[in-house]
């Protein structure tokens, strides 16, 4: 039997935005006076900002509200249309949704621009609730997001759920509100980093982690 509800992050799961957050944060370091190749930031797909920036970079508490908006600067008009779905993702989430399977998007992306985005690619239609962070990056925390998700998806028996997801942060949410994870490989996260984290099942392809989700 498979599982009745899977939870989808959207950055390095359902959607490739690598050109525009990587851009995004070259543009907001540049205002602290650090220079740094687009390429060499996909660190920040998946993370909450603030994480990111200090933990990487060592901006004060004082400097993330205006990193924050200075990385808003460039993404807010453009940046979010710098993305693009993963080849498959769209064929696969309608079989997943024609097996019976109740999609639904928890991501620790704002959830204004994760409805920008998933409206812009027509994946909105297959899932039954979108749950995105505020905009206020000092509550964008993946287990917040999975909470509100399983709460306003009604989902009692947390056993037939899974969540589907490139990075630590969406195994470590999904495991403080008991439930398991899909790590996903084509994303921005490891093999390494997904099976330290604890993610119960690894998937190489769509194929693989629809197969996953269909047991």
């Amino acid at each position: 039997m498979g599982t009745d509800y899977a939870l989808f992050d959207l950055d390095g799961t359902l959607t490739d935005p690598k050109v525009g957050i990587t851009r995004s944060a070259a543009h907001a370091l540049r205002h602290f006076g650090i220079e740094a190749d687009p390429e060499t930031l996909t660190c920040f797909i998946g993370p909450p900002l603030n994480e990111t920036f200090s933990e990487r970079f060592g901006l004060t508490e004082d400097q993330l509200p205006t990193a924050v908006s200075k990385f808003r600067e460039y993404f807010e008009p453009r940046g979010w249309l710098e993305n693009v779905p993963y080849p498959g993702i769209e064929r696969t989430l309608e079989r997943l949704q024609g097996a019976g399977i109740t999609l639904i998007l928890a991501t620790s992306k704002p959830e204004a621009f994760a409805r920008r985005i998933m409206e812009r690619f027509d994946l909105a239609k297959y899932f039954t609730h979108l749950c995105g962070a505020p905009m206020d990056e000092k509550k964008a925390f993946k287990a917040a997001v999975v909470e509100r998700a399983v709460r306003e998806a009604g989902i009692r028996d947390k056993s037939r759920a899974l969540m589907v997801g490139d990075k630590r942060h969406d195994v470590e949410g999904a495991r403080q509100n008991g439930i398991s994870t899909v790590g996903v490989l084509w994303g921005y996260g490891t093999r390494e980093e997904l099976e330290t984290a604890g993610a119960k099942y690894l998937a190489e392809d769509l194929a693989q982690m629809e197969e996953i989700l269909l047991r």
